[in-house]
């Protein structure tokens, strides 16, 4: 039997895909878990299924701060500590630059960066007034190599690759973990925020025939998390064995 997971824990975009797969695996082991995301009755129907859990939810978007910051603040006043910060909410509306989407690029800088910084900008008092704390993100293989039509979404994901690095750098004397999760093909809704219908199909197709599952990236989680405090897992690729890129 696995050891119960004495950690408190904060997802934000828990409500699918990763997030949601995340928190069903976290709360199998006994995680005290805070999950946000924009869709409440998702979030409910994860606590539901798990009444043996300590399970708070709330409604957040990460792109608002006061509304991330007021998750965080609950958090830790129901909990008393903050071990472990979640940022997983993310989209991929990708298009050629020719295209010009310039609301897409706008949106996914909003989701995928500001969303992530704002997720760190609440949590790191805690965690430094604490000595201690792990922030992860969901990064992707397009935060380690460019390909076209995705370039604008490839940037955003190297920009949290670099910020987490960032944070690596400046909290390791705190003792506070930094971790990027990268994923490549993912069977998860994330195709749904492909505006091209056609593209959007393709990848769904993709996915299902031979992407990994959200469950195999939550193990990659639990992973980074279940470690000691002397480990720090920095960044873990996790790519579909078929997959080319």
């Amino acid at each position: 039997m696995s050891t119960p997971l004495n950690k408190v824990i904060v997802i934000m975009g828990a409500s699918s895909g990763i997030g949601e797969a995340t928190a069903r695996l976290l709360a199998e082991r006994g995680a005290t878990l805070m999950l946000a995301a924009r869709r409440l009755d998702r979030l409910q129907d994860i606590r539901d299924a798990y009444p043996q859990a300590d399970i708070r939810i709330k409604q957040a978007d990460v792109t608002q701060f006061d509304q991330v910051e007021a998750v965080i603040q609950e958090a830790n006043s129901a909990f008393g500590r903050i071990d472990v910060l979640f940022n997983n909410a993310g989209i991929m509306p990708t298009a050629p630059l020719a295209a010009g989407h310039r609301e897409d690029w706008k949106q996914m800088l909003d989701i995928n960066v500001m969303g992530v910084l704002n997720g760190i900008a609440t949590a790191l008092p805690i965690m430094e007034h604490q000595q201690a704390g792990h922030i992860i993100a969901t990064d992707s293989v397009a935060g380690h190599v460019v390909y076209p039509e995705s370039a604008v979404y490839c940037g955003t994901k190297f920009a949290v690759r670099a910020i987490m690095e960032g944070l690596r750098q400046e909290q390791r004397e705190n003792q506070i973990k930094s971790t990027i999760i990268s994923p490549g093909a993912v069977q998860t809704e994330l195709y749904t925020t492909i505006k091209d219908q056609a593209v959007g199909e393709s990848l769904r197709q993709a996915q299902q025939e031979w992407g990994l599952t959200s469950e195999d990236v939550a193990q990659a989680v639990l992973y980074a998390i279940d470690t000691p405090d002397r480990v720090s897992i920095s960044n873990l690729i996790i790519r579909p064995t078929q997959q080319h890129v």
